[in-house]
């Protein structure tokens, strides 16, 4: 499987009654048959194999498999690009992680092995049932006996807790996904909700009247870019009155400070916005440290939008070669990140400083040319549109260590 390891990521973990169905030696086990996880977020699905001779070659999972043909390996389809790490092995354990989810994931996904021996296939039925949602407010009820419930499309697993924000300030938590106390009939107020260890994957504002309400969209909840690199994080926002002013924030610090006067900052940040309209922080020459999530706030004659409403995360990576062994002798090299950056960016590959035509994925696979033990070419990595950032080089040495 052509898959990724990464760094950082919330994960959603699972236990239910496993289900094990086999034949002859034969089983693979789910440890649970259906998952409802949000939108944005991570799922491990937990997963165990046997077998009853022989060795195992070929592991992979799949959602859809045609009459008469192999099923498609998900490690190979471009819609998970970047999003799937398998942490299975060759023995028993076949758990696959798939991080940024989105709705268009929700499939049964099922694992399929390959051994050595003549007749050596078995996949596991009947799968994991992954179903993928957002979160959306729901506003029931006349003026005075309003009802607000934080809905999604499927029953979360777990038993989560929700959290409620009123005009981007911590109201409340529970295990009930609907809102317990009295809402507001102010025309300037909104309600947003959110899961309890999933605060950056809230539910859009809604306004309890008419649109006028105050209320802060961010244009992306979480984003991965390049060291050294610039970066916009936007917002759109909504005053009920006159805004008198506004600024950005880093959600880490104790008290919310703005940041173009923050000295680590000075020089490298700029703030653009208009009134009732979209705002813009911008990053120049981004460190590791810049990691943190960012949220804007804005002041009225009389109200102050909430500094407890999630923003975005920003995560800042830099680039390096990784070297494994494939099929005898290659190389397959690997152009890694700490997180999966933004919008799937086109690969670039340099052999002893010259761009190659090809490939443009993160993977690139060469018979690499070995004289004296020793390789004789180097090999770095970056991104379209930011080929100044370019990975360290792997040098002739640090390939001989990884040579078959």
């Amino acid at each position: 499987m052509a898959l990724r390891t990464a760094g950082r990521v919330l994960v959603v973990f699972l236990w239910s009654v496993t289900v094990v169905l086999g034949q002859d030696g034969w089983s693979v086990t789910y440890t649970t048959q259906s998952i409802c996880t949000l939108k944005g977020s991570t799922v491990d699905l937990f997963c165990s194999y046997t077998y009853p001779r022989g060795k195992v070659t070929t592991t992979f999972w799949f959602t859809e498999w045609g009459t008469g043909v192999e099923p498609e390996d998900l490690g190979q389809d471009p819609e998970y690009a970047g999003r799937l790490e398998y942490h299975g092995d060759k023995k028993k354990d076949c758990t696959l992680k798939i991080t940024d989810l989105r709705e268009r994931d929700s499939a049964t996904y099922k694992f399929r092995l390959l051994t050595d021996q003549e007749g050596g296939k078995f996949s596991g039925s009947p799968g994991a049932t992954l179903s993928v949602t957002g979160l959306q407010v729901k506003l029931t009820g006349g003026y005075q006996d309003k009802t607000l419930t934080c809905s999604t499309t499927c029953t979360l697993t777990d038993n989560p807790t929700y959290i409620w924000y009123k005009n981007g300030q911590h109201l409340d938590e529970s295990t009930s996904p609907q809102y317990k106390y009295s809402v507001s009939n102010d025309y300037d107020d909104s309600y947003s909700c959110a899961v309890k260890g999933h605060e950056d994957l809230h539910s859009p504002a809604v306004c309890v009247q008419g649109q006028s309400c105050y209320r802060v969209t961010y244009t992306k909840r979480r984003i991965c870019v390049l060291k050294g690199s610039t970066v916009d994080i936007s917002c759109t926002y909504v005053g009920y009155y006159s805004t008198t002013s506004s600024f950005w924030f880093r959600s880490d610090k104790s008290t919310p400070e703005d940041l173009t006067r923050v000295p680590g900052y000075a020089g490298r940040v700029e703030h653009t916005g208009t009134y009732r309209g979209p705002s813009s922080l911008r990053i120049t020459d981004l460190r590791e440290e810049d990691s943190a999530e960012y949220r804007f706030t804005f002041k009225t004659n009389n109200f102050e939008w909430g500094h407890s409403f999630p923003g975005t995360t920003l995560s800042v990576t830099g680039l390096q070669v990784n070297v494994t062994p494939a099929v005898e002798g290659q190389k397959t090299l690997t152009c890694i990140t700490t997180c999966t950056l933004t919008d799937n960016p086109t690969y670039i590959w340099y052999k002893n400083g010259q761009r190659l035509d090809e490939p443009t994925s993160q993977q690139y696979s060469s018979n690499i040319l070995v004289v004296l033990g020793h390789s004789v070419d180097s090999y770095s990595c970056t991104v379209e549109h930011h080929e100044d950032l370019h990975s360290p080089a792997v040098c002739k040495y640090e390939l001989n260590y990884y040579s078959t």
